[in-house]
């Protein structure tokens, strides 16, 4: 079993999104990280470009950006965001732009 931990970033990204989806995305995460964390499916996988972080896990349409530390059984979730349409927001902003 992985522990979860929490950047403040996520954190902060996480406090945005309203009580219900706070629920979902916490569950998704419990879920899919705390077992199983490195095994890649459909909607958790190892990033191609790992600018926020090297693995990601789709829930519905939000997204959570993690690291592992394997040797020490470590789920690190770095960012928490949105994606609609193929454009991500974090904390209601497009990703990339301040």
């Amino acid at each position: 079993m992985y522990a979860i931990e929490y950047t403040v970033e996520a954190e902060d990204d996480l406090a945005y999104f309203r009580a219900r989806e706070q629920r979902i995305i916490l569950a998704g995460i419990e879920r899919q990280l705390r077992y199983e964390p490195t095994v890649e499916t459909k909607n958790r996988f190892r990033r191609r470009f790992p600018d926020i972080a090297e693995w990601e896990l789709r829930i519905g349409e939000f997204r959570v950006y993690y690291d592992v530390e394997k040797a020490v059984r470590v789920v690190s979730v770095e960012r928490i965001g949105q994606k609609p349409d193929n454009e991500l927001y974090l904390r209601g902003r497009r990703a990339g732009q301040s």
